[in-house]
């Protein structure tokens, strides 16, 4: 399979980058060895010594330089090396390793993967709700054994939640919603409105209608090539649409292998901020519906496929496929044309 190469993609949340030391990780195929410098900066280089192509993660960190464990030639943080302490210790002109254009941006880690002339930071997606300066955060990181498109369909259909996450996410409002497909540029927006209903008892928690009849709207955007912006809103039933209480959240997948992902999402709340209880509970709800619903039915359906192509399968289209049936053409014809610049 291709990855789309010249764009960035989420690595790890920005916690995870020790203040000392370093940590690895693999993306579109590639082990990354990331690590803060001196002065706080996240720099990232491959993780194998241009030598005998030890992981580097293996060697010993002093300052900013990392010592291979195998035969101790020395890099820096951009992947210079540094110390040949073998013969008559000259430092061969192809030492050098490969480094990653890294930028911190949303309480993320972002890498980019293609050339690196063309990484503009203005790329990066705005994520709403990736504020604490501003906003209550869930967040978590879930690794999956599944292809990442297959990920990003589950949250640009949202018509699954009345069956697979029936009573805590989903009602049969669900159903009847109003969806909207449009799309700007590259970016794909799939909305759905949901009118007159009865929230499901943990949105009730969240949300506090009183048990009265709600409007509820779910909007996705989506940027090439797996990151998503999930607006999640409820207001009175016959309200203005898209004006009351909204848990804005991030849905970002990012390929580590052909078969596997990585996958790095949010919910933000500016209202009950303070509420512990509530952040707990919203903690256990969002464990219950990605790491026992959502995920066990992505991998079943992995297996089911069995490798074979999306596309080759002729999947069934129903009307809220719209937006995840776009996204996947606009990605192929990217990736496509990426390819073709380059030969």
């Amino acid at each position: 399979m291709s990855f789309l190469r010249n764009c960035w993609y989420a690595a790890a949340w920005d916690e995870e980058a020790p203040a000392e030391g370093s940590f690895n990780r693999r993306i579109l195929n590639e082990d990354i060895l990331f690590a803060r410098d001196g002065s706080g900066e996240v720099r990232a280089i491959r993780n194998r010594c241009s030598h005998r192509f030890s992981p580097l993660s293996l060697g010993t960190r002093t300052g900013d330089i990392i010592e291979c464990p195998y035969h101790g030639l020395r890099f820096d943080l951009t992947g210079r090396c540094v110390l040949n302490p073998h013969g008559n210790q000259q430092i061969p002109s192809n030492s050098h390793i490969k480094a990653y254009p890294v930028v911190a941006r949303h309480m993320l880690i972002w890498i980019w993967m293609g050339d690196p002339e063309k990484a503009d930071p203005d790329m990066i997606p705005e994520l709403l709700g990736l504020d604490p300066e501003k906003y209550s955060i869930n967040k978590g990181y879930m690794y999956t054994p599944a292809n990442y498109e297959y990920m990003t369909d589950n949250i640009m259909d949202l018509g699954h939640i009345d069956y697979l996450h029936k009573g805590l996410l989903g009602s049969e409002a669900i159903n009847r919603a109003e969806v909207d497909v449009k799309q700007a540029g590259n970016v794909v927006h799939s909305n759905r409105l949901a009118r007159n209903e009865i929230l499901p008892t943990a949105l009730e928690a969240v949300f506090q209608s009183g048990g009265k009849p709600c409007d509820r709207w779910l909007d996705v955007s989506w940027h090439p090539p797996a990151n998503m912006v999930l607006v999640v809103g409820v207001t009175e039933a016959g309200a203005p649409e898209r004006i009351g209480r909204t848990n804005p959240g991030a849905h970002l997948m990012t390929p580590e292998t052909d078969t596997t992902t990585h996958y790095f999402w949010s919910n933000s709340r500016d209202f009950r901020r303070d509420d512990h209880e509530l952040h707990a509970m919203m903690d256990q709800g969002f464990e219950l519906a990605f790491e026992h619903q959502d995920k066990p039915m992505i991998i079943a359906q992995r297996d089911a496929i069995g490798g074979e192509d999306f596309w080759d399968l002729h999947p069934v289209i129903l009307e809220g496929d719209a937006g995840a049936i776009r996204a996947r053409r606009i990605l192929r014809k990217l990736i496509r044309d990426e390819q073709a610049a380059k030969s």
